[in-house]
Formats: C-alpha cells, sequence, structure tokens
C-alpha cells in the first residue's frame, strides 16, 4: 500500500536482503511490472506480445454476413429473408449490441414484422457492426522468449499497426525482407498508380495531411528490424543475471505507442504521475466522456446521468497517460492547472457558464490497489476537486456532486460527504469476487455485487483519508450511479481475457444494480486504442 519506496520494515526489502531481482515481464504492462522496481528493487527485463490477428465470423455470424449481402444485393428479397437474418440476430445475442430500434427490446418475431423500410435500415446498421467485429484485431498465439518473428508473423505486427494506412501487398514484401523498393513498386500495383508517387496517401481515416507512402515504407522496413530484435530478450536477461547495466525503455504497446516500445529486453519505465493527464489524454478523455453523456441522454429522453462510475486502474492509466482521470475531469467540469515546471498543480473547477448548460455530472471512482499506490499524487489531486465541487454555491440541478454531498450531510454524515474515491482496504488488493467465482460458492450476481461492496467502502484523499471504511457514502453514491465506464487500453486482450473485468466492472455494475433497488445500471466500454 505504500505509495513511495520500500522502508526497513517492507517485507520485500527484509526478505530479498541483497538479492538481485530480475523480473521478466510483457512490454505493454508497465502498470504492474513497475511495482517489482518501486517495491522489490526490480531490474525489469521486458519480452514483446504475440502477433496480432483478425477475429474473423463464425456460426450465426457468418451466416448473417451472407444473408444481409443478399439484401444489400438485392433489396428486393428482404421480405423473404425477413426471419432468418431477425433469428439469426436473436441466436448470435446481438439484440443488446445492435437493436432494431435504440432502447427497444424486440423478439426476433416482433423484428420480422416490421416495415421493409426500417427493416433494411438496419440491416445497414448490421452490416456496419459485423465488418467491425470481423476486423477487430487479437493477441494470437504466445511469444517466445528471444526468438524472432518468422515473415508472416512480422506482416501480422504491420498490418495491425498500418491498417488500411499501407496495402496488404506491400506489408507482405518489407515482412519477406524484399526492401523498401521492392515494397515501393507492390505499393505502386495495389494502388495502380503511376510510378511517381503523390506526396499524401489515398483516403487518409483521420481527416489531416497523411505521411508521404515512401516514408511509412521506411518506418516499416525500420519496425521489421526492431522487432527481429526480440533476440535481444535473452540477452537482457543474461546481462540482468551478471550484474550488467539493462537499457532502459519506456513500457507499452506497438499500436498505441508505435515504434518506441521496440526493441524488447529492455529495462522498461513508466510515465510521470504528475503530468497525469497529458495533453493527448485529456482531449481524448473529454471526447470519450461526451460521447458517454450523449449516448446516455439519447437513450434517457435527454436526462443526464447524476452519478457515474468510473474504474480507475493502473495499468490503462499508465498507458494511456490518463485517459481515465480525464474522463472524470469532463463530467465533474474541471481542467488541470500547471505550474511553471509543467507538473499539475489541481485540478481546477470550470466555471458552469463556460459548460454549455449541462450540469456537473457525480463521479465514483473505483481504483485498482496500483492506481492508488502508485498515483497519489493524482488521489489527491481529484479529492480536493470533488471537496470543493461538493462546497461550490451552485443550483443542485446543475451540480449533482453538491446535491449528494448536501443529501448526506442532512442524514447526519458530515465527514466524508464529498468522498468519491473508493478501493480495496490500505495495502489490500482485490474484490475477492474472484475467489468467490472460483469457489463456486455464490448464487447470483447480486451477491457478487455485495462482496464488491465490502471490499472497496474504504475512502481515500488527501490528509489521514487513507482507507478509511465509509460504508454508507459509498452505497449512496452507488444507489445514484446510472452508468459504469471502463477503459479498454489495447487490442491485445478483450472483457473476456482478463477476469478483472467481471470481478470489478461486471461485479460495480451488479452492487449498483443492488444498491438501486434492482434498476437498470448502463455500462459504457470504451476503447482507448
Amino acid at each position: 500500500g505504500s505509495p513511495l519506496g520500500n522502508t526497513g520494515l517492507s517485507w520485500s526489502d527484509v526478505l530479498l536482503g541483497p538479492l538481485p531481482n530480475v523480473y521478466l515481464y510483457a512490454a505493454n504492462n508497465p502498470s504492474e511490472s513497475i511495482i517489482a522496481k518501486r517495491r522489490g528493487y526490480g531490474t525489469i527485463v521486458s519480452h514483446n506480445v504475440p502477433p496480432y490477428g483478425r477475429a474473423g465470423l463464425y456460426k450465426q455470424l457468418s451466416v448473417l454476413r451472407d444473408l444481409i449481402a443478399d439484401v444489400r444485393a438485392d433489396p428486393g428479397s428482404v421480405h423473404n429473408l425477413k426471419d432468418a437474418i431477425a433469428g439469426n440476430v436473436e441466436a448470435a445475442g446481438l439484440q443488446a449490441d445492435c437493436p432494431l430500434r435504440a432502447g427497444v427490446e424486440t423478439s426476433a418475431e416482433e423484428t420480422a414484422a416490421a416495415e421493409d423500410e426500417e427493416f433494411l435500415a438496419w440491416c445497414e446498421r448490421l452490416h456496419g457492426y459485423l465488418q467491425t467485429l470481423e476486423n477487430r484485431l487479437f493477441s494470437e498465439g504466445l511469444h517466445v522468449l528471444g526468438a524472432a518473428p518468422s515473415s508472416s508473423q512480422v506482416a501480422q505486427y504491420l498490418g495491425a499497426y498500418y491498417g488500411d494506412s499501407l496495402p496488404q501487398e506491400a506489408v507482405d514484401v518489407l515482412a519477406e525482407g524484399r526492401g523498401v523498393d521492392a515494397a515501393r513498386l507492390a505499393l505502386e500495383a495495389a494502388w495502380k498508380q503511376p510510378a511517381a508517387l503523390p506526396a499524401v496517401s489515398a483516403a487518409p481515416a483521420v481527416q489531416q495531411a497523411a505521411p508521404d507512402p515512401l516514408q511509412l515504407l521506411q518506418e516499416a522496413e525500420d519496425i521489421r528490424a526492431l522487432l527481429l530484435r526480440n533476440r535481444e530478450e535473452l540477452s537482457g536477461m543474461l546481462r540482468a543475471l551478471d550484474g550488467a547495466w539493462v537499457p532502459p525503455e519506456a513500457g507499452g504497446d506497438l499500436l498505441r505507442d508505435g515504434p518506441g516500445v521496440l526493441p524488447t529486453g529492455r529495462n522498461i519505465h513508466a510515465l510521470d504521475p504528475y503530468r497525469m493527464p497529458g495533453p493527448a489524454a485529456e482531449a481524448r478523455g473529454a471526447q470519450a466522456a461526451a460521447a458517454i453523456l450523449e449516448a446516455h441522454r439519447a437513450a434517457n429522453a435527454g436526462a443526464y446521468p447524476e452519478t457515474v462510475a468510473i474504474n480507475l486502474w493502473g495499468l490503462d492509466a499508465i498507458k494511456t497517460k490518463g485517459g481515465s482521470v480525464a474522463m472524470v475531469l469532463h463530467m465533474v467540469g474541471a481542467r488541470p492547472v500547471k505550474e511553471g515546471t509543467g507538473r499539475i498543480a489541481r485540478y481546477e473547477l470550470i466555471p458552469l457558464s463556460e459548460m454549455n448548460g449541462r450540469p456537473r455530472v457525480d463521479c465514483l471512482c473505483n481504483m485498482s490497489g496500483i492506481f492508488r499506490d502508485a498515483f497519489q499524487n493524482v488521489v489527491e489531486l481529484l479529492d480536493d476537486l470533488f471537496a470543493r465541487a461538493a462546497a461550490a454555491d451552485e443550483p443542485e440541478h446543475m451540480n449533482f456532486i453538491a446535491k449528494h454531498a448536501r443529501a448526506l450531510q442532512q442524514q447526519g454524515i458530515t465527514s466524508g460527504a464529498s468522498s468519491r474515491l473508493f478501493s480495496n482496504p490500505a495495502g489490500d488488493y482485490g474484490s475477492m469476487v474472484n475467489e468467490r467465482v472460483g469457489a463456486g460458492n455464490w448464487e447470483n450476481s447480486a451477491e457478487l455485487g455485495d462482496t464488491w461492496a465490502a471490499r472497496n467502502a474504504f475512502s481515500y484523499g488527501k490528509g489521514g483519508e487513507r482507507g478509511v471504511a465509509r460504508p454508507e457514502v459509498l452505497q449512496s453514491l452507488l444507489g445514484s450511479c446510472e452508468r459504469v465506464v471502463q477503459e479498454i487500453d489495447s487490442v491485445e486482450y478483450g472483457l473476456t481475457d482478463i477476469q478483472e473485468y467481471y470481478a470489478n466492472t461486471g461485479a460495480l455494475v451488479a452492487a449498483a444494480k443492488n444498491a438501486r433497488k434492482g434498476k437498470a445500471v448502463g455500462c459504457s466500454i470504451i476503447e482507448a486504442f
């Protein structure tokens, strides 16, 4: 639970003594690996992640794709295919992800009975959704320590990194080691262009000046060379075991952070917590928060949520440079204030007059143990922000933080009425939901929600607020919580890959439902990659 390093009484210090600690860890997870450095004097040796593959479609999804392709080719056939399409959507469980009518659940029979025009518009939305699913990236297989990737694996890395910016034909040529000149010829053939390449690529995904295609080819060639240096993972390990210096490098993944995270076999580090969120993270987080609020309003007759629960995890906070923190700031209506060195000194409230008529949304911040310990300065800044928001002289319909704090004070809860940052007991980690599920000693999701609430009722902030039990404040916030937000920072794992997503995000939703007496609680998954 210490936010800093060891003391002479720390168990890791006592047990390690003079023994060197060499820690082999994935390059894309500086959050957890950095604990070994902070708490165990660890020398980290990074290793690469497996190459990326495309998810594709299977079973009902592939059948559905073919049916929709028939309808798009011949819209007049829609009447004969309605039952088949609606039935496959129901069998694949896509009704909630891509409903016929927003916010309305319809059975397969009701869907098939829709008017042709409405059904065709729905098929177009399904077509786009299936394309997104089919092209989803995931980590394929396992990485072999110190093994250079094969040419096909290099093609997978490069294909995922460049997407539509480089044709696969050019990527394959580079991956095979045939060089930039051969790749240029493949590029020209793929784009059916004359020998003189233009200065920009065709149809960039983002509306901005695209890099010269030749620069992309050269960069791709450089990335290939860096990937082939995976062999340095073993040499880095041997250097560390020999007591030699292991070169440092920033932790991260290729898709998010670019080639700067390569080569692997390095002693990785994270970020400066006193600059969280970074400028880009602040912009992305604000954009995500705004989209969450608009989606919520669209499904709730224009009403804003009074409370949104946002998970603050060390993993995504490091990799996104504070994207989840930026979402909290936007919800509350606040911005960072920097001192002369560039470090963030406080989060100041934005005047209501600058918020385009929207209220300050209350936030229940559920912190992982790593975030709680590694970013104590951010915890204190956020706690100070919530205290000032709760005390602001603003109408309750425009400041839900003040509204909820005043309600608690009227109930006699004067201490901690503005507490919004909750986690496990000091020095402890985990919601214990994993353990209950693993042991099978639960009957329904409500029980898992109760377990989560009991384990996360401890408040953190300034001064002596270091794991103070405030279950009554937590329950009050859960009672007004209408939406839970989880940020995912990488394509390398999804909601079903890591148990913490159900043990924390899912259990948090269950806890909010318990506090709301069964009322629905929305869940927004933000893909910050």
